[in-house]
């Protein structure tokens, strides 16, 4: 086992650990616990350097998932790093293609410790005609429980490792066959325009970004390394439920783009429908979004409006919303409530959704509504939560049955 560390700080992530007498990958690590895991694998301190752009360039740029695809990596390297790690990457449970085709992926992390059967977590793949978006997790399940979410109906189990966020990029590639030279799999989709399939990262999984900021402003890292995976810093938006503290941060560390779940004009109802508005109410959110670091008009702080019938959705709140955004560079993205099972809302009808739009639009700020996706595999906004535990809960659940009675 190896263990790869940074140096004692108080905002460093935790080190990536392995269960005894497995390998951890080296996939989605930074240069960092790269050169950490080099070291402990007996790479001589002058050739790491070296050994570790090359690394990053099979790993990121090429996609190898066998040392022995690394051609210019000495052949004894090849076996030692093969002895002390891996190139794999999360098991995928389950792919679905949507009709509009969105793909979901539900994938399962290795296990951190002995009592660790392997977390779940969902990604999803939005291709569009002019960008190919990613929306990946932050953390397994949420602790947010926003009334209008599915995700929010699933319990936080853990914050997700660095790495574990770069990995579902790295899988979302493999799937979509986006590495030169590279045939794709079996089954792959593959655009035919010579672009990049995966141009754009939305942190909008599963999880509240902000409360993994060290991981995330990590991965961050890796994924806009111009030697690597080489996404542009404005094509990476975070988005959080307002967790006031580390939007600052975010913005001097990581120059991501910003977006911020709104979904109400009022602390009243916004304590209802996001409940850490509690905590950081819409006044202080507000002021950070404000004083954002980079924020211009060509870098605007997209705000998300869930439109929920007879809840939030009348002229009166489109007003309030002009008001409140007055002096900010701004977009508001409308998006269409999608429903899920045991939801308690329903979606806003069309043309309110339409005249609300309108009331925006005219005040100047650009008010674009959100084209569902992927509803049919429960791929859409608000709408991530892994039907795995279900599944294991049932099976248990018969498990025990058949044990009461005795049978097989």
């Amino acid at each position: 086992m190896i263990e790869a560390t940074l140096p004692d700080s108080g905002a460093a992530p935790a080190p990536v650990l392995s269960p005894p007498g497995e390998r951890p990958t080296l996939v989605g690590l930074s240069r960092e616990r790269l050169t950490a895991l080099l070291e402990q694998a007996g790479v001589p301190e002058k050739e790491r350097r070296m050994r570790l752009s090359q690394l990053w360039h099979w790993i990121y740029v090429r996609g190898a998932e066998e040392f022995g695809d690394m051609t210019n990596v000495a052949r004894q390297l090849q076996t030692r790093l093969a002895e002390h790690a891996t190139l794999a990457r999360p098991e995928i449970v389950r792919e679905q293609v949507s009709a509009d085709g969105t793909r979901k992926w539900v994938l399962r992390l290795p296990p951190r410790g002995l009592a660790d059967r392997g977390a779940e977590v969902e990604c999803v793949y939005i291709p569009e005609r002019d960008r190919g978006t990613l929306c990946v997790s932050s953390q397994v399940g949420c602790t947010l429980n926003c009334s209008f979410c599915h995700t929010g109906t699933q319990k936080l189990v853990r914050n997700l490792e660095a790495w574990e966020i770069v990995a579902q990029v790295m899988v979302a590639r493999d799937r979509l066959g986006d590495y030169p030279g590279k045939s794709p799999p079996e089954g792959a989709f593959v655009p035919t325009d010579g672009g990049r399939f995966v141009s754009n990262i939305v942190f909008m999984g599963m999880g509240e970004p902000l409360y993994n900021y060290a991981n995330v402003r990590e991965a961050i890292g890796v994924l806009t390394d111009p030697q690597g995976l080489q996404l542009s810093r404005r094509k990476v938006t975070v988005s959080t439920s307002g967790v006031v503290p580390e939007i600052a941060p975010l913005g001097a560390e990581t120059a991501s783009m910003l977006a911020i779940s709104l979904h109400a004009t009022n602390d009243a109802l916004r304590d209802e429908l996001v409940p850490i508005n509690r905590k950081y109410p819409i006044a202080e959110l507000l002021e950070a979004c404000r004083t954002y670091p980079g924020v211009s008009n060509a870098r605007r702080i997209t705000f998300e409006y869930v439109m929920l019938k007879g809840v939030n959705d009348s002229l009166a709140e489109a007003r309030a919303m002009v008001r409140m955004l007055r002096g900010i560079h701004a977009k508001i993205n409308l998006i269409p409530f999608n429903p899920w099972p045991g939801t308690q809302y329903e979606c806003s009808d069309w043309a309110q959704i339409e005249r609300f739009s309108e009331v925006i639009f005219d005040a100047g700020y650009a008010s674009p509504i959100r084209t569902p996706r992927g509803r049919d595999i429960l791929a859409a906004c608000g709408q991530l939560k892994s039907d795995t535990e279900k599944m294991r809960a049932r099976a248990r659940l018969m498990l025990e049955e058949q044990l009461a009675l005795g049978t097989d």
